[in-house]
């Protein structure tokens, strides 16, 4: 599987196709011996892009209640030899550990679900559920109309309403309760360039954006405060909005800069609505234009207005202005929506048993990072719950590794919970 990772990788953005065809290939090829006419195991490509194909892989029980396991992907985010120290694209094994692009997101994942698939064809126990699998596509770049959510669109995934339905691209070997969502967001500050030996004549548009942004910020967290939930879902941090990245006009040290764009995120836990928040951030912009002649300067000689006494030429402001664009549609932010799981479920009882009886206690945590799709599929009406088996500290990291010890302990969790839940009534 690492060997086609090169072919694997994924930035749209810059031209980055991934052939998930090729990974496709490797699992079909080694469930050959135990699907179709050779065993139990039913094997489809959901191709709705040439080339981009999910795999959904099923093995019949006798009633209709089902197991899936869903979310480990096919596709890589893109790697740079040149700064790895083994060769990314093919593996290399030292030790316990695992050296390669997708060893832990996604492709061990991929390689631990099929090989338990492969068990159970060769096996062939008799169960009460279908346990169901489906491989995805398109996963790291966020797209729609490739992956998961074309496989639900067409009615492929209804069954697994059925039962608890695990997303398998999580890590470090513990049941995720959590993630937040994710919105980016740029600040643009505009003002007046002038000599900077005259600033009564000039509005400073870094100062501007310092200021509209403290603003913004202390109304963010009066209204989207750290909730009891969050501590109940092991939280570490409520949501939060920062800026990341800061850029303005260029120009000579001594000119007062006329325009300033503080660019930043917001992570949202998921018991606040994208919606909301985005409305809200909106009209705390809007009172920062609305009083911008009474919000406070810094300095007495610095001015976000400007009286009539200045003379301004064609084009220039005589007050400040400061404008949010959000960097995606309420599509795409619904699409990092965070999510918290179902506790009461069978399926998190089960995991949270299994866990326990494989590692001998239980640690499970949520994290202010974002999984696509995850939200999408439980506000359908799959019960999600969240697990994986590769190393937090690698995730898209250079000399991304596994561990080898740690997918065989994987393998025994995946086992005891299909048997407990078999067993269920």
């Amino acid at each position: 599987m690492i060997a086609e990772s090169k072919f694997l990788q994924n930035n749209i953005k810059l031209g980055c196709v991934p052939e998930e065809k090729r990974a496709a290939a490797v699992c079909i090829k080694k469930l050959e011996a135990v699907s179709g006419v050779n065993g139990p195991l039913i094997v489809e490509e959901l191709e709705y892009v040439a080339g981009r194909p999910n795999l959904k892989v099923t093995y019949p029980g006798t009633t209709d209640k089902t197991i899936a396991f869903i979310g480990s992907h096919f596709d890589v985010v893109p790697a740079d030899p040149e700064a790895w120290t083994v060769d990314p694209f093919s593996l290399t094994i030292d030790g316990d550990k695992m050296y390669g692009r997708g060893t832990t997101d996604c492709l061990g994942h991929v390689a631990l679900l099929t090989q338990f698939m492969y068990e159970l064809g060769k096996s062939r126990p008799k169960l009460n559920r279908s346990v169901i699998v489906c491989f995805i596509a398109a996963e790291e770049g966020g797209e729609h109309g490739v992956g998961v959510d074309m496989a639900i669109k067409h009615g492929k995934l209804a069954e697994i309403k059925n039962g608890p339905v695990y997303w398998v691209d999580c890590s470090d070997s513990q049941p995720c309760l959590g993630t937040a969502g994710a919105i980016s967001w740029s600040l643009k500050a505009k003002g007046r360039l002038f000599h900077s030996g005259f600033p009564q004549k000039g509005i400073n548009s870094i100062e501007l954006a310092s200021v509209a942004l403290e603003i913004i910020q202390e109304r963010f967290y009066e209204d989207f405060p750290a909730l009891q939930a969050e501590q109940d879902y092991l939280f570490s941090v409520g949501s939060s909005m920062k800026p990341t990245q800061i850029e303005c006009a260029r120009g000579s040290f001594n000119q007062i800069c006329a325009e300033t764009t503080v660019h930043g995120d917001i992570r949202l836990s998921p018991f606040y609505d994208v919606e909301d928040v985005i409305n809200k951030v909106d009209g705390y912009v809007t009172y920062v234009n609305q009083e911008m002649d009474r919000i406070q300067n810094r300095g007495p000689s610095s001015k976000f207005c400007l009286d009539d006494s200045v003379e301004l030429q064609t084009g220039e402001l005589r007050k400040g202005v400061v404008e949010m664009k959000w960097n995606g549609t309420m599509e795409s932010f619904r699409l990092y929506e965070g999510v918290a799981v179902n506790m009461d479920s069978e399926g998190f009882k089960a995991l949270i048993q299994a866990c326990r009886e494989v590692y001998s206690s239980v640690r499970p945590f949520s994290v202010s990072g974002s999984l696509p799709l995850v939200k999408q599929m439980q506000r359908e009406g799959f019960d999600l719950q969240m697990m994986g088996f590769g190393l937090m500290s690698v995730y898209h990291g250079i000399n991304e590794y596994c561990l080898l010890s740690e997918f065989k302990n994987a393998f025994e969790v995946v086992t005891r919970m299909v048997t407990m839940l078999d067993n269920v009534k």
